[in-house]
């Protein structure tokens, strides 16, 4: 099930935003080196079954310009919305048809080893949330959020919500080819 991206008016949408947040490690009572928390958002974009661009921590812009990674945070510090990456689907190069959303454990900590972690999809004009994930604790190291798809000229949004094994972005683009359509 799939969610046509438009306002309250009807209109479409012309920015999107995907926003990771989650809380730093405790600090332990007794000593012990505490492993600081590295969650990534990244955005995969591609043409048909072919990546074509991606956009997260080490390469902070798509080549056109349309998605912008807001900064990397590597430890997880602050209220809210830690990570953000937006989208300006005005300025999507033609032949981007899917943009696959996903959250990865650059430290390698499972998500069962992380708290109070999630990932949000949100209207870039109002700040309307469109979706929301609390990324449940298990043994895995990613998450898949959704996808952002062109069809009939008219972007939408389909939630995904599955668990991956993947530390960086470029781990994922195998793992998540089962979810272009």
């Amino acid at each position: 099930m799939f969610v046509t991206l438009r306002d309250e008016t009807g209109a479409p949408l012309n920015f999107v935003g995907m926003a990771l947040g989650w809380d730093p490690a405790q600090r332990r009572r007794f000593g012990g080196r505490v492993q600081n928390i590295d969650l990534n958002a990244a955005a995969l974009l591609f043409s048909g079954a072919d990546i074509v661009d991606v956009v997260y921590h080490e390469q902070l812009s798509s080549r056109d310009g349309s998605v912008r990674h807001h900064g990397d945070s590597v430890t997880g510090e602050g209220t809210g919305d830690v990570e953000v990456i937006t989208v300006d689907l005005t300025r999507m190069a033609s032949q981007v048809t899917t943009v696959i959303f996903l959250v990865t454990s650059y430290g390698g900590q499972t998500f069962e080893q992380i708290d109070n972690a999630f990932c949000r999809l949100f209207d870039g004009a109002s700040s309307t949330e469109i979706a929301r994930y609390n990324l449940d604790r298990g043994e895995h190291t990613g998450f898949v959020m959704g996808r952002l798809f062109t069809a009939d000229a008219e972007w939408h949004y389909e939630p995904i919500g599955a668990a991956i094994f993947a530390g960086h972005p470029v781990e994922a683009v195998t793992q998540v080819s089962q979810f272009l359509v």
